[in-house]
């Protein structure tokens, strides 16, 4: 329904309509992803390998601050409540955080979510859409360098 006197353009119409990026796009234009991770060590008492991040991993795309996006990944929970998740990290595979050495800054995502992320489905690859900001900030878990302030979350299907 349209009020007296406002005209739906084409413009307005896809206002609302999310930009869909990836991983890639988090990282600054020009910068390949083989130069965000220096040189790192493997610790062979516990199989693990400690990567040591260079400023490039502190280094966000400037260009989406601000920018309505939708991106999949995966959730590391932060605030829970009988509801669910409303405060998480997100990570682009299964485990960052917490079996792993976190992935740089710029592979990080801090959300809030007014619609709670149910806990049985904490596994499920998720799709957050939001307004992201490009925001560097430290937590237990790692350096974050982004945040999404999320109007959406669902299943992301393969």
């Amino acid at each position: 329904m349209l009020l007296s006197g406002s005209v739906l353009t084409p413009k307005t119409a896809l206002a609302a309509t999310p930009r869909e990026i990836t991983w890639d796009d988090l990282i600054p234009p020009g910068l390949p992803y083989s130069e965000i991770i220096g040189e790192g060590e493997l610790d062979e008492a516990n199989d693990t390998w400690l990567p040591v991040y260079d400023e490039n991993g502190i280094k966000l795309n400037e260009k989406l601050n601000g920018t309505y996006i939708k991106m999949p990944g995966f959730i590391i929970p932060l605030e829970t409540s009988a509801e669910g998740v409303t405060d998480f990290m997100l990570v682009p595979y299964v485990g960052a955080c917490i079996h792993t050495p976190p992935p740089p800054a710029n592979q990080l995502v801090m959300v809030n979510s007014s619609k709670p992320w149910p806990d049985d489905e904490l596994w499920e690859p998720v799709w957050v859409t939001g307004t992201i900001r490009t925001q560097l900030q430290s937590t237990t878990l790692g350096q974050i360098g982004y945040s999404i302030s999320a109007d959406d979350l669902e299943t992301y299907i393969w």
